[in-house]
């Protein structure tokens, strides 16, 4: 029994140390500055901070040109950037990174009529009155969970930055307005 519980609580403490590793967060801002040798960019946000964040191989970005090689997957300096991280303070690495600059992702200004968060899905209404279906990406997917708990669908406007392929489009930043 007592072994039972020692296991447990070891269990648990590392469930609460590896979540809080993982806690993440959105930097939304321009890239300042790259270092290829420490694989690090700079994004300069709105609020005049500067936020250090850490590209590995598994970093994925949109809105690049295809097959890019370099450590940023094609992304320049003066690029409008949105990041999302895990880690916090000086150890932020970005897990995805979604380019907003004049070559990446296109942009929708649109009415919500339904998000589905668990099942990455959102219906709009664009400005002509249509309405379309958008898959998300994850972490698309949760941003629009939070906004609709915020009362995203009361208000009915957002802006989707998404990319198109395969005869889907997929928001990756679902940004409220």
């Amino acid at each position: 029994m007592n072994i039972v519980i020692r296991t447990s609580a070891l269990v648990l403490g590392l469930a609460v140390s590896a979540s809080a590793q993982d806690a993440g967060s959105v930097v939304h801002g321009t890239v300042k500055k790259m270092d290829a040798a420490a694989k690090t960019a700079v994004v300069s946000t709105a609020k005049g901070t500067e936020e250090v964040v850490q590209f590995t191989d598994k970093t994925v970005v949109h809105g690049t040109a295809a097959g890019s090689k370099d450590a940023f997957h094609g992304l320049k300096e003066g690029t409008e950037v949105v990041v999302y991280t895990t880690g916090t303070g000086a150890k932020k690495t970005a897990v995805e990174v979604a380019n907003l600059g004049k070559d990446g992702l296109k942009a929708a200004e649109v009415t919500v009529s339904k998000v589905d968060a668990g099942g990455k899905k959102v219906v709009v209404k664009t400005a002509d009155g249509a309405e379309q279906t958008f898959d998300m990406t994850a972490s698309a997917a949760a941003e629009a969970g939070k906004a609709t708990a915020a009362g995203a669908e009361k208000a009915g406007k957002a802006t989707l930055y998404y990319s198109e392929g395969g005869g889907k489009k997929v928001v990756h930043l679902f940004k409220k307005m």
